[in-house]
């Protein structure tokens, strides 16, 4: 019998006994890439999106902290760990936009 879905010569080396990441339902086929969606579109639209808003949330918690009075409601303290949250929370928002544009 000849399987159109595998290649010639190809065995099933992964056991169907084991679905999921220690065994596979079906051998592969060849056609992954071609049917594979790739999520770099989705990382794409949410870094160009919050990449700026969390630098502007630093820069708008990092002004705010910077005028606040000793007696002001928010405390200097917890604005500059505002400030702080928000550019960490760019960073790794930078580096899934660079590695997008470099793909």
């Amino acid at each position: 019998m000849n399987d159109p879905r595998r290649p010639h010569g190809a065995t099933d080396s992964a056991s169907r006994a084991r679905p999921g990441a220690f065994g596979r339902r079906r051998p592969r086929t060849g056609t992954e890439p071609v049917t594979a969606q790739s999520p770099l579109g989705l990382r794409l639209v949410l870094s160009a999106v919050f990449l700026p808003l969390f630098l502007a949330g630093a820069a708008y918690f990092g002004v705010w902290a910077a005028d606040a009075d000793p007696g002001d409601g928010p405390g200097r303290g917890g604005l500059v760990v505002l400030a702080v949250v928000c550019a960490a929370l760019a960073l790794p928002a930078l580096a899934a936009l660079m590695v997008v544009l470099r793909r």
